[in-house]
């Protein structure tokens, strides 16, 4: 998980929190963060599985758009900040219902994704006109760079990466965060909402990066450790580091943006197609629509696929390879994955090589290995959904 840096590392407000547990310190996007804890990284992300693990994502792009001139009515509020942020992104950000969460991708003229994000509308009428929106901390100052130019002078753009962010994730997560923040349960799964708690106001989401149910918090940087001390006071809970996030995220199939997603990748070679709304198709009004409307029929040169590798683990850059041993594409992100005690990888294909079941190989280290193309998640996901009014 550590990358090559050269500049200065920033600290992220639990910084001295994750040192007194003996968290390892790493260089990741420019922050320094602990990959894992003194009991590791397997036995961090099988806790995870089984309880509920504690991650600091303070790194990440928290941010809000806000409209400048408020009309009064909360519906056209939101139309009109929407608006703003549509031509960026291929989701469908005008038909959010309140408190509603929605995954998409910011794009090039290309169709290739500059990253992927999340933007929310706030559940409380009075907050109409703003949007909650979480970005990549890799690629944060450009996106927010291109969000404010849309906004033009129309919606100020209010950084929020000061603050604290933690994902309590696992299947004990949401029933801990509901004993520390009474209402949390009353969520579902991509739904957020303004919670009281300690003096100050928390932003919660029911969302995460592992594929379990959980929240994501927002907190002021002056409770943040507060809120990190309350949760781990749980026996439930402990600490997880970056490690553990990338093995967990990978099991549960999700891509990496700068691995998995990068500027070449459509949304629909990477398999998010849900995330390209069907009113935003019909329209054709997003960034790249002729490519991604094409591709979206069928016409595609080259798919993200799971595989089930057979010995080592195939890492990053690793050449996957068909029966015959003709070079067919690269694996993006590889590991062991603990909860299957196998390893498995996510990587690109010609479409013609995409089928579960589909045999193929893995060149690792110079050894090819077999490898078998698998229907994602490698795990299955364990959102907990609601229905909506």
């Amino acid at each position: 998980m550590a990358e090559p840096q050269t500049e200065d590392l920033k600290t992220v407000v639990l910084n001295d929190e994750h040192v007194k547990l003996g968290g390892r310190m790493v260089p990741f996007s420019g922050y320094s963060l602990p990959v894992q804890y003194p009991t590791g990284i397997i036995a961090e992300h099988k806790w995870t599985r089984e309880h509920a693990g504690l991650f600091d994502v303070s790194h990440m792009g928290p941010s809000f758009l806000l409209l400048d001139q408020k009309s009064g009515d909360a519906q056209k509020d939101h139309e009109t900040i929407a608006a703003l942020v549509e031509p960026l992104v291929c989701g469908d950000i005008k038909g959010l219902k309140p408190g509603q969460i929605r995954y998409t991708l910011l794009l090039n003229e290309a169709g290739g994704a500059l990253d992927d994000l999340m933007l929310a509308r706030p559940a409380d009428p009075a907050w109409a006109g703003t949007l909650y929106v979480i970005v990549n901390a890799g690629t944060k100052q450009g996106d927010w760079s291109r969000i404010a130019a849309a906004a033009g002078g129309q919606a100020k753009l209010n950084r929020a990466d000061n603050c604290g962010l933690l994902a309590l994730q696992g299947p004990e997560a949401v029933a801990i965060a509901d004993r520390l923040v009474p209402g949390v349960q009353d969520l579902g799964f991509m739904t957020y909402g303004s919670f009281s708690w300690g003096g100050t106001q928390l932003v919660i989401s029911r969302s995460g990066y592992t594929g379990e149910d959980g929240v994501e918090i927002l907190v002021e940087p002056e409770y943040a450790t507060q809120l990190w001390n309350a949760l781990l006071a749980d026996p439930r809970v402990k600490p997880i580091g970056l490690g553990a996030r990338d093995s967990l995220r990978l099991e549960a199939g999700l891509p990496l943006y700068g691995h998995d997603l990068d500027e070449t990748v459509s949304p629909t070679e990477a398999g998010l197609n849900f995330a390209i709304s069907k009113r935003r198709r019909e329209a054709a009004d997003f960034p790249g629509a002729p490519r991604i409307l094409k591709e979206f029929a069928g016409d595609l040169g080259r798919v993200r696929v799971g595989l089930f590798v057979e010995g080592a683990p195939a890492r990053e850059g690793a050449e996957i390879l068909d029966a015959s041993g003709a070079a067919i594409g690269r694996v993006t992100s590889g590991g062991f994955a603990p909860s299957l005690n196998r390893a498995i990888a996510l990587g690109f294909v010609p479409a013609a090589s995409s089928s579960p079941g589909t045999k193929l190989q893995v060149s690792v280290r110079g050894r090819l290995q077999p490898a078998e193309v698998t229907p994602l998640p490698f795990v299955p996901h364990r959102y907990v959904r609601k229905a909506t009014p």
